[in-house]
């Protein structure tokens, strides 16, 4: 006999069908309003993952989909989508300069206005809930007085003559600057001085169109003649001369221009740009390696004396060393940044007291360089240390045992049997280890920020810098101007490398599980 199953009614197609379409209702607005404010790579990347996901939750055949579109989903949003902007950015001359779309530069270009013709005096008289603006013309002797209005949003309004203003107490300089934005909304004409605008706290003048638009997109200066087209090398609007050649002259907001490979192409061949750039690249391996040396070196060794049968109060000395691991990394470089502080810092204390020396630690490149890598081992070393016990674990007694018998030391044994045992299962969290650090970005940025600086290069660099801190000082702070677009390439440079690691971790992981 058939058991007839009741469904609830959050079970019925109707409910999940009506909660789809209302979803895509949604997604297709929101696509729409993306788009519109050219924001053409959100608009792509939403309507994929939107619709993608509407597919899976409305078809019963892709049910065990549903359990994985989460996590596509997010790498695709958290992961792919980063990664295609900033490859498109490395593409375009996307800079602090260079930000605007070409019709929105060419906006804000246009509603700039200068003054032209004469000024006039103003005030503001109440009138019950609303204001009077009145102008003088102190050079005629003649007021002007508006009917009373509201001070909210533009508007355009005509002025009467009048023998006298109002005996009421005008405005004080408070409301006036209070009520600043309104009026500088307004535009006032009075008998043959038409369009008024405020000019100051004070006075109303007459402006104009500082640029007017020619058919070809040009803008001309209507103060001095000189005319501007748009060159879509730059990304700027460019004065040209008589001839029709480009002059220096260019008008600021620029806007994004596709640039092609320039950018790279920068890297490899601005002396300003190539020199720090394979500099740092040189120092980031050799930190990044040294690191991960000396990291595995003092957490194996550790390792190694924690586990001595024959040490008394192990428990205490391995809670001891796992402390630094415990403690935020961010606290324990701002400690060291003060311990290693010139002038004061505890260290150069003792060093001054015992040896008479007091090195600049972050003032000299090599001193700044040997401090970064001896706060970076403290910091590594109790992740490998951890690493090594569990490993030190697996090791068969036996082994020992029979190298006692041969008459072997305990560094034979370190040499011959632990440090082989060891190094296998070690070798893709080392690869790992130089990846992260590679990025180290933390360390670099609150320990020393990059300094000392480097002289004569075309962006800031200095001789602690990672290629990652490096692009990030290009990208917010370079002094003429953050060349987004030159960061976006040299990020895509380090995204190689550190894939092609990736690639290595990879393949050292199944020759290990293989």
């Amino acid at each position: 006999m058939d058991v007839m199953k009741k469904s609830h009614w959050w079970q019925s197609d109707s409910l999940k069908w009506s909660v789809i379409a209302l979803l895509g209702l949604l997604v297709g607005y929101l696509v729409v309003v993306m788009y519109a404010q050219g924001e053409y790579l959100f608009a792509i990347m939403t309507l994929i993952i939107s619709s993608l996901g509407l597919y899976i939750f409305a078809n019963r055949r892709t049910y065990a989909w549903r359990y994985v579109y989460p996590g596509l989903a997010g790498m695709g949003l958290f992961v792919l989508f980063p990664l295609v902007c900033t490859i498109a950015i490395a593409f375009t001359n996307y800079s602090s300069t260079n930000q605007l779309t070409f019709e929105r530069a060419q906006q804000v270009l246009m509603d700039r206005q200068y003054q032209a013709g004469k000024s006039v005096r103003f005030a503001l008289y109440p009138a019950g809930n609303k204001w009077q603006l009145a102008l003088t013309d102190t050079a005629e002797g003649k007021n002007y007085l508006s009917e009373p209005i509201t001070l909210s949003g533009k508007q355009h309004i005509t002025l009467s003559p009048v023998d006298a203003l109002p005996a009421t107490n005008r405005a004080n300089l408070r409301v006036i600057t209070q009520n600043r934005q309104a009026l500088g909304e307004i535009t006032a004409d009075i008998p043959g001085n038409p369009g008024l605008v405020m000019s100051s706290l004070h006075e109303f003048s007459g402006t104009r169109p500082l640029y007017t638009l020619g058919k070809d997109n040009s803008l001309t200066n209507n103060q001095t003649g000189v005319m501007y087209r748009p060159n879509d090398k730059s990304g700027f609007y460019q004065a040209v001369d008589a001839k029709g050649n480009w002059a220096s002259e260019q008008l600021s907001p620029g806007y994004t221009v596709t640039i092609g490979w320039h950018n790279f192409t920068r890297v490899f061949t601005d002396e300003g740009i190539k020199k720090p750039f394979f500099a740092i690249f040189i120092w980031t391996i050799v930190f990044s390696a040294l690191t991960v040396f000396l990291t595995v070196a003092v957490g194996m060794v550790l390792a190694c004396l924690v586990q001595w049968e024959s040490l008394k109060g192990k428990a205490i000395y391995r809670v001891l060393l796992i402390l630094p691991y415990a403690v935020p990394s961010f606290i324990s470089i701002l400690i060291f940044k003060g311990l290693f502080n010139q002038s004061f810092g505890e260290i150069n204390i003792m060093l001054s007291a015992l040896f008479g020396i007091k090195p600049a630690w972050f003032t000299d490149p090599t001193t700044a360089r040997s401090m970064i890598i001896i706060v970076n081992t403290w910091l590594g070393y109790p992740y490998m240390m951890i690493l090594c016990m569990g490993l030190l674990k697996a090791i068969p007694e036996d082994l020992y045992e029979a190298s006692a018998m041969d008459g072997a030391g305990p560094f034979q044994n370190f040499f011959r049997i632990t440090l082989p045992l060891l190094i296998k299962p070690l070798t893709p969290l080392m690869i790992a280890s130089f990846a992260f650090n590679f990025n180290n970005f933390v360390l670099i940025q609150l320990l020393t920020n990059g300094g000392p600086d480097r002289i004569g290069t075309t962006t800031p660099a200095g001789y602690t810098d990672l290629l990652v801190s490096y692009t990030y000082r290009i990208a917010f702070e370079g002094g003429g101007g953050q060349d987004f677009g030159l960061a976006a390439a040299i990020a895509t440079i380090i995204f190689l490398l550190v894939g092609a690691l990736a690639v290595v971790n990879l393949k050292a992981t199944r020759m290990k599980f293989d």
